[in-house]
């Protein structure tokens, strides 16, 4: 009994020795209870019990040198100490725990690997680590969950990989270091951005890093200072750092009004020392024009002249602040020139500039859609440059227009409530005399143009019987393309042989094809994009009914991913390049265009091809056209084809923009693996195209998809990429899929992708296959035909 009193004692004195020449660590088994703190070596930091208000306990990490006592982390933040009794504990596979007698775990390290010797440690940087005998090796640490500190060596940003993300957020009080409402955030969406926020909602924008700092952060902090912040982006993670350990004055708040968040909407420019708060970028009228020159700049600006794609030019702008970059994209390795390039190429694409504005510029950062919370900046030195009609910048007298356009919104400004009832009359004068104008012009415009329709007001180039009849040899068989649900397609030649042309001739027993004739005139007349079929003119006389398109020599899609020969044309970079174009036409009609179309008929044999390969998106007869911000619908008349349509749409009659996202996902997959989802075979299963997919997929072996489909492709990382798009894509829910903006950025980005959920239509039936295709290349031209289902509901 006396040796084992011995031993303990002897134990203890162990203990209370060693904790004292190691006052910076735990062992298992060791720990910290209310009164007893641990120290870092070099003194500057202190771990331990304390109470912010009089009565609740906290565990955190503060500063004991110098003496601010301010609080730098906290564990509990959550869930505190209110009986006053706590103590800290390292298990021996290296869990970190706080523990209460009457509560038990009140908090825990969320390690998920564990050590054979494991240390707990206050580093002097201020970070509480749990580590094995290999120092650099830590099982978890304190920087990776931020308080309200951002101390230096921490980084603040997410890790694509494991999903953590690092982010600051305030107290609720000064007794209470529960998280607030404020928190400042690296926003992952599109090209990186500091975020301050107010819950969910956008408070502040500091900025992306454009190569020396943070945007906002350079135009209020001295350089030599910004340089102590590291930023890095890469395929795993993105973060920035503080390296230097000294304290800083940042960004003190408020600023302003520019300071907030979109305060003067989309395509606005905000400098507080205007009288005029709010202007529009050159180009851009106001929205609300009556709104705007009473001082409610919310509504923001719009285009005074609309884009014409393949015309566009772009205007540099300097000495502003970057737009929110959310919906925008980013290429390291571009130049300027190929940015600008890449840009001019895609309708959807409204800015470019520099990534990296070091040494020159480097690097290439394309904004997609509206550009929002613009402002000048008196140091800035970034350039971006917006896209613009061409007209805009085509005559010097615009410049003019543009600078006597914002006079007048100064003057008006400062002329709200006196002259109000003057300026709308005048408004309502003004656009009066406007619109009989253009009432004089639509006039004289049928001079020239008959009208293709009875629907809308639409004109468009009228082609006599005759003349098609000529240039289709009189509709021989020799000159047929194809055939679909509604009429045949010819081909032609005008203008003595110096202009090919498509002839879509509607069937004359069709009793359907009327309605879809008219709403493909009305429809595609309206649209302009390069991956969108151009229609030409129209032709009706008697019971004759035809559309004019231009000619596009290598047919449809479908003539070549399920032609065993013609699908060795299709090496891996012309099949994402045709991936990428049907997806910024699909984005275009869904966002882009004066209406919002929804194509709902959207399948390999309706992507036509041009001589370089480029898919052009065919046959609107099915669309749907949406006005403002509506989104879907709901049909008793279900048309679309078998293996392409959404099961929501299918069963139920509801269509939306997502109904196209699952066609595109379905395309994607067929694309990419040569196989028609409907009609798709395999020894071992009776499902799918989309069910093999998703086999394969929770496997861990998507790339079997496309085993003796590619060759010798270079780039199994894009292919992979464009199977976990397309399994997106085609998930079961609606809400599920990303919106064609979200995909357009995924097929150009690189960073990390959500799971995909299982999709649609998971099984399939070996249902009948009709040929209606135009390929002429034996079993490998039949495709689908469109359908119509009424639903008896």
């Amino acid at each position: 009994m006396g040796g084992f009193l011995r031993f303990l004692i002897c134990s203890i004195l162990f203990s209370i020795i060693s904790r004292a020449a190691a006052v910076d660590t735990i062992a298992p088994r060791q720990s910290i209870k209310n009164g007893e703190t641990l120290v870092s070596s070099n003194g500057r930091f202190e771990l331990g019990f304390f109470r912010p208000g009089s009565s609740n306990l906290y565990l955190g990490i503060w500063y004991k040198k110098p003496a601010t006592g301010t609080v730098v982390w906290v564990a509990n933040r959550e869930n505190p100490l209110s009986d006053g009794e706590g103590v800290l504990v390292l298990y021996p596979k290296g869990t970190l725990a706080l523990l209460n007698s009457t509560k038990g775990v009140i908090w825990s390290s969320n390690t998920s690997r564990s050590a054979e010797n494991p240390v707990a440690q206050l580093l002097d940087s201020g970070n509480l680590v749990v580590k094995d005998e290999k120092p650099e090796n830590y099982l978890w640490q304190s920087f990776d969950y931020p308080s309200d500190t951002l101390l230096p060596g921490m980084k603040l940003g997410k890790n694509f990989k494991t999903g953590l993300d690092r982010f600051l957020s305030s107290w609720r009080s000064t007794d209470d270091p529960a998280p607030g409402q404020y928190s400042a955030r690296i926003d992952t969406r599109g090209f990186p951005q500091l975020l301050i926020e107010k819950g969910s909602k956008i408070q502040h924008r500091v900025g992306p890093w454009n190569g020396n700092g943070f945007e906002m952060l350079t135009s209020y902090v001295k350089p030599n200072l910004i340089t102590t912040h590291e930023y890095e982006l890469n395929d795993e993670e993105v973060f920035v750092w503080r390296g230097n350990h000294d304290w800083e004055l940042l960004l003190m708040r408020p600023l302003g009004l520019c300071q907030n968040y979109a305060f003067c909407g989309n395509f606005a420019n905000c400098n507080i020392n205007r009288s005029a708060v709010c202007s529009c970028l050159e180009g851009f009228v106001p929205k609300y024009p009556l709104d705007w020159i009473s001082g409610n700049w919310s509504g923001g600006c719009v285009r005074e002249t609309p884009l014409d794609c393949d015309k566009d030019v772009f205007l540099k702008h300097t000495g502003l602040k970057w737009p929110d970059t959310s919906i925008s994209t980013v290429n390291k390795t571009m130049t300027l020139k190929e940015c600008e390039q890449m840009c001019l190429t895609n309708c959807s694409c409204t800015a470019y500039a520099n990534a990296d504005i070091r040494a020159g510029g480097s690097g290439c950062l394309l904004w997609f859609g509206d550009l929002i919370d613009i402002r000048e900046l008196t140091e800035a030195r970034e350039d971006f440059y917006i896209r613009l009609a061409s007209s805009e910048t085509a005559h010097p007298e615009s410049t003019k227009k543009l600078r006597k356009r914002k006079l007048v919104a100064i003057i008006a400004s400062s002329i709200i409530l006196g002259t109000g009832i003057i300026i709308l009359g005048f408004v309502l004068l003004l656009r009066k005399e406007k619109h009989s104008k253009e009432g004089l012009k639509k006039r004289d415009f049928r001079k020239d143009y008959v009208k293709c329709g009875q629907k809308e007001e639409m004109e468009l180039p009228m082609f006599d019987l005759k003349t098609v009849a000529s240039a289709t040899n009189n509709f021989s068989n020799n000159n047929k393309l194809g055939q679909g649900g509604f009429g045949t397609v010819y081909k032609g030649t005008l203008l003595e042989g110096e202009q090919e042309i498509a002839v879509k001739r509607l069937s004359r027993s069709s009793g359907q094809g009327h309605q879809e004739f008219k709403n493909e005139v009305i429809l595609i007349a309206k649209l302009q994009h390069r991956n969108l079929v151009k229609l030409l003119g129209c032709c009706i006389e008697g019971d004759e009914k035809m559309l004019i398109y231009e000619y596009l020599p290598n047919k449809s899609l479908d003539c070549f991913i399920f032609d065993k020969e013609r699908s060795k044309q299709l090496d891996w970079n012309r099949r994402l390049s045709i991936i990428g174009g049907i997806a910024r036409g699909l984005l275009y009609l869904h966002q882009d265009s004066r209406l919002r179309i929804i194509h709902r008929d959207l399948k390999a044999a309706n992507v036509l091809l041009d001589g370089e390969m480029n898919p052009k998106i065919s046959d609107f007869g099915l669309a749907k056209s949406f006005w403002g911000e509506q989104t879907e619908a709901n049909t008793n008349k279900v048309v679309g084809t078998y293996g392409y349509m959404s099961p929501e749409y299918t069963v139920d009659g509801l269509f939306s923009v997502k109904s196209d996202v699952f066609s595109f996902g379905v395309l994607v997959l067929e694309i990419v693996t040569g196989k028609r989802n409907r009609g798709f075979w395999h020894p071992d299963h009776d499902h799918n195209l989309l069910g093999h997919a998703w086999i394969l997929w929770t496997e861990g072996r998507p790339m079997g998809l496309v085993e003796n489909v590619l060759g010798d492709f270079t780039a199994p990382s894009e292919v992979m990429r464009c199977i976990h798009i397309g399994l997106l894509c085609v998930q079961q829910r609606p809400e599920d899929r990303p919106d064609m903006l979200s995909v357009v950025l995924m097929l150009r980005g690189e960073s990390a992708l959500p799971e995909p959920k299982q999709p649609g239509f998971f099984t399939g039936r070996n249902l009948p296959i009709v040929n209606s295709s135009g390929c002429k290349t034996g079993s490998s031209s039949i495709n689908e035909v469109s359908i119509t289902q009424l639903d008896g509901r």
